[in-house]
């Protein structure tokens, strides 16, 4: 068998056209004869390059709103006949089938459809290619003899070996193509499968399979003795980290996308909370320590710098909406460095202002902020996997009990709601203080629920005694003991949120009466491992 097969017949059939036109007149130019299906056809035939429909070729027309056009023995023969098998060649002789040496696919675009969010159950199923991954395929097994190409990135690879070979491609060349072909059809189908498991809650699987796809090796992990690596769910929906669309700076690494993700999930958290207001957020370890609502995205952004600007130094921010020139402006003053900003989107001015400022800053494009539906989260320990649901719960002040202390008014709750979202996400045991809606000191990840109070008042600092709204302290979980609260108390705190259900509330609720401090219990727990 000869290494080198000429292209006399191509099959073209494509969904995303870019560069369709100069791809197949080149083909024709080296007198391949072109065959084609429905769009692609029309599209090529526009260009005034020679096509011969399929349905010349199967003698029959498209049928069912284009699901039946492929599948048929004069395609398929076509694809599959080995040209070294008598036999083969015999049964292709006796029913008229033309050997096809280039297939041209790619597939519906599924993945681009369901990822809107907001399509039917039938449109998605219609995104759903046969044929094409039907082809794919068969060309793939029979690379000894067919070129298949499935991406237009790989044209001018293709297009430059047949000029360099006369017209033929090379055996190595063919066996690289079915290598990514089949990579594409098994990523097309974990899609399909995805999507299709993941429409409706039914528990939790007595078999747990797990399907991501490896995006990218990373510098290393947490630390540079460990070997890293990003994989990407098959349909990602929404706005995530794994699918933000990366527009300036240098790779990211294990930890900047730990982070961003943790960054990210807050600021999709006060996005929902303030019904898209503007607001911002700084995270550092996967610790807020900044997060503010604003007048402006500017405004935001300054007052959750201003919650800690020794820990912003080198943290990750995300803005509740889109980066504006004027936020960047003001991202870019003094001495402040970020090592990403995260947005929903960047104006042209924006981004430019912040890489021209810091030549290696990842601004990182992830979408819509709005809705969407969060995934489970796992998590492997040795052994095994831990699996949970989201905690998607945000705060609802509504259902919050006054069990001490002056009623508060609607700016000190919507303040009372704003740091308890941010507890939420700091780690467990956690207690933050802040006022006006802006955080001002946190205690995470303490052993005890006095040391994270402690942390947060040694924070907060004078501050705490600033005019402009009530100072809060928010817990991630109930105060076993008054302890807690009673420095809380002393250091100038003038409500307390928290969720309530210890055995003690009522010695801390007394606490509250007693020195006139507002108490909201909230129902609901947040820790956070």
């Amino acid at each position: 068998m000869s290494d080198l097969v000429r292209v006399r017949r191509a099959l073209l059939s494509v969904s995303d056209k870019t560069d369709l036109v100069p791809f197949a007149r080149g083909l024709s130019g080296l007198g391949v004869e072109i065959v084609s299906t429905g769009g692609t056809a029309a599209a090529l035939t526009a260009a005034g390059i020679p096509v011969q429909p399929v349905e010349a070729v199967t003698g029959f027309p498209e049928m069912m709103d284009g699901r039946l056009k492929t599948l048929h023995p004069a395609v398929h023969g076509a694809l599959l006949g080995r040209r070294d098998n008598a036999d083969h060649v015999a049964a292709m002789n006796a029913h008229g089938i033309v050997p096809i040496d280039l297939v041209c696919v790619n597939l519906y675009p599924f993945e681009r459809t369901v990822a809107k969010g907001d399509v039917s159950f039938d449109q998605a199923i219609e995104q759903i290619d046969i044929g094409g991954p039907s082809m794919v395929r068969s060309a793939a097994k029979n690379n000894d003899f067919v070129a298949v190409v499935t991406d237009p990135r790989q044209y001018d690879r293709v297009m430059g070996e047949m000029l360099g070979h006369e017209g033929a491609t090379t055996l190595a060349l063919r066996r690289e193509l079915a290598a990514a072909a089949f990579r594409r059809t098994a990523e097309y189908d974990l899609a399909i499968s995805a999507w299709m498991g993941g429409r409706a809650d039914q528990g939790f699987p007595e078999t747990l399979r797990l399907t991501y796809l490896l995006d990218q090796e990373l510098r290393y992990g947490e630390n540079p003795h460990q070997r890293a690596a990003l994989y990407r769910e098959p349909v990602i929906q929404g706005a995530t980290i794994a699918g933000a669309r990366v527009l300036h700076g240098k790779k990211l690494s294990y930890n900047n996308i730990n982070d961003a993700a943790a960054a990210l999930d807050l600021g999709r958290d006060l996005f929902d909370l303030l019904d898209g207001g503007p607001s911002a957020a700084i995270v550092k370890h996967t610790n807020p320590c900044g997060a503010a609502r604003g007048n402006s995205m500017r405004d935001a952004f300054e007052r959750a710098y201003a919650g800690d600007p020794l820990a912003a130094y080198g943290g990750i921010l995300v803005l509740g909406g889109v980066a504006d020139a004027d936020t960047a402006r003001a991202i870019c003053e003094g001495e402040r460095f970020f090592e990403v900003v995260v947005a929903e989107r960047f104006e042209a001015d924006a981004a430019d202002a912040l890489g021209q400022r810091w030549k290696n800053v990842r601004l990182l494009e992830c979408g819509s902020l709005r809705g969407g539906a969060r995934a489970r989260v796992l998590r492997s320990i040795p052994g095994g996997l831990l699996l949970q649901d989201p905690d998607d719960a945000l705060a609802q002040p509504r259902n919050w009990q006054h069990v001490a202390g002056p009623k508060p008014d609607q700016a000190t709750t919507e303040s009372a709601a704003i740091l308890w979202t941010v507890c939420k996400h700091l780690k467990s045991n956690a207690v933050c203080i802040g006022r006006d809606g802006q955080l001002l000191g946190a205690g995470a990840g303490q052993m005890d629920r006095v040391a994270a109070c402690r942390i947060a008042i040694e924070k907060a600092g004078p501050r705490l005694a600033d005019q402009g709204g009530v100072p809060v302290a928010a817990s991630d979980a109930f105060f076993p003991f008054p302890d807690g609260p009673q420095l809380l108390v002393e250091a100038g705190v003038r409500c307390i949120v928290h969720p309530g259900g210890s055995k003690r509330d009522e010695e801390t609720v007394a606490l509250c009466r007693e020195h006139n401090v507002t108490c909201l219990l909230t129902g609901v727990r947040h820790f956070r491992h």
